[in-house]
């Protein structure tokens, strides 16, 4: 494997597959790079992934690539700059370098199901609670950040819910969400025209997205959609049930946590 100091710059940023199909969960690329960091991270850079890198609330996925007889072992994916660095080691080696691949090969690339699948039910679960916020009546609570992680899920929003509704908007949530799950419904995921994606999400889009752009919109059935680079259940049931585990209000803001079944 040739050792860089630094990555050379791809042409462009990385395609990502499961923008447009999440249920891939193999693919064929090109490498374009390989490269040790500083800290002895390996760094493979491709023209185009199935794997998510860890962003918007979600962990990386992990899995493998191979070509020929080198396998490297992808433990976490970044994404820099619109390029995604997927951090490993190949196997058999011992410092993570070794046999490897080179610039123009073809590689395979394999996402571990199991994780994606969890990842993608937790977020989803995020996704559905901001529709439960509306539903059960909260409607001057505005989505804020998201952590879609397992050791420790939550929605933050805007607003406060008084100390005295908290447990029953608690109650309240919880039975939404798991009604809407029991129905089930099917999960838009694509990239729109800026005024399109407007339309599917209510009338307008954040602020911090331009104009002159085409956003990614994750819709849930008929509800409002809502701009999001993640990956999600292809329908509402598949997050299978959903906990409320906690509301916190603190200095103008409510963080509702959650969890899901394993």
């Amino acid at each position: 494997m040739a050792q860089e100091a630094a990555p050379a710059r791809p042409a462009g940023p990385t395609r990502l597959v499961y923008f447009d199909d999440m249920g891939a969960l193999r693919y064929s690329a090109t490498v374009l790079s390989v490269h040790l960091e500083d800290g002895g991270r390996v760094a493979v850079v491709l023209d185009a992934t199935v794997f998510h890198p860890q962003g918007g609330g979600q962990p990386a996925d992990t899995g493998v690539i191979s070509a020929g007889g080198a396998r490297f072992l992808a433990e976490d994916a970044r994404a820099k700059d619109g390029v995604v660095f997927h951090y490993g080691r190949f196997e058999g080696t011992e410092q993570g370098c070794g046999i490897g691949f080179k610039e123009g090969e073809t590689v395979s690339l394999e996402v571990d199901a199991e994780r994606r699948s969890f990842n993608s039910r937790l977020h989803s679960a995020g996704h559905l609670l901001d529709i439960c916020v509306h539903n059960v009546g909260l409607f001057h609570l505005q989505p804020g950040k998201g952590y879609h992680f397992p050791d420790g899920a939550f929605v933050e929003y805007k607003g406060v819910i008084p100390p005295d509704q908290i447990p029953v908007k608690k109650n309240e949530l919880e039975r939404e969400a798991n009604r809407l799950i029991s129905e089930g419904a099917k999960v838009l995921a694509s990239v729109f025209p800026y005024e399109e994606a407007a339309i599917l999400c209510g009338g307008s889009l954040p602020s911090y997205i331009s104009k002159d752009s085409t956003p990614r919109i994750v819709k849930f059935g008929d509800n409002p959609g809502g701009p999001c680079g993640g990956t999600h259940v292809a329908d509402i049931s598949i997050i299978n049930s959903l906990k409320v585990t906690n509301i916190r209000v603190k200095k103008g803001l409510t963080k509702v946590s959650y969890s899901i079944s394993p």
